[in-house]
């Protein structure tokens, strides 16, 4: 059973950088090849998109966030990370990793970020 788990801090200051991991249990050969992504919620908000990193290695950002945005990945795919540069409050949310092919097969639990002093 694939299962995947968020992790990093929950508490990060205004204008650092929020790095999180995702591990991916439980995969398979053709999980491997599944696209890599990260997604969050704002509080009272949907889910926004962030970016992806597909099986080539070639990353994907939301233009609104491209320039402080780094996803990246293990050689062996299991772990994968995100990093957003100098966050402000507004950076607050629930964040996601997900992966799948076409659509987001399969989801980790979500992780709490707050961006405060």
């Amino acid at each position: 059973q694939v299962q995947l788990q968020e992790s990093g801090p929950g508490l990060v200051k205004p204008s650092q950088t929020l790095s999180l991991t995702c591990t991916v249990s439980g995969g398979s050969i053709i999980t491997n090849y599944y696209n890599r992504t990260w997604i969050r919620q704002p509080p009272g908000k949907g889910l926004e998109w962030i970016g992806y990193i597909d099986d080539s290695g070639s990353t994907y950002y939301s233009p609104s966030l491209k320039s402080r945005t780094s996803i990246s990945r293990t050689t062996s795919k299991n772990h994968f990370t995100l990093q957003l540069s100098s966050v402000t409050p507004e950076d607050t949310a629930v964040y996601y990793c997900a992966i799948g092919l076409s659509s987001y097969d399969y989801w980790g639990q979500g992780t709490q970020v707050t961006v405060s002093s």
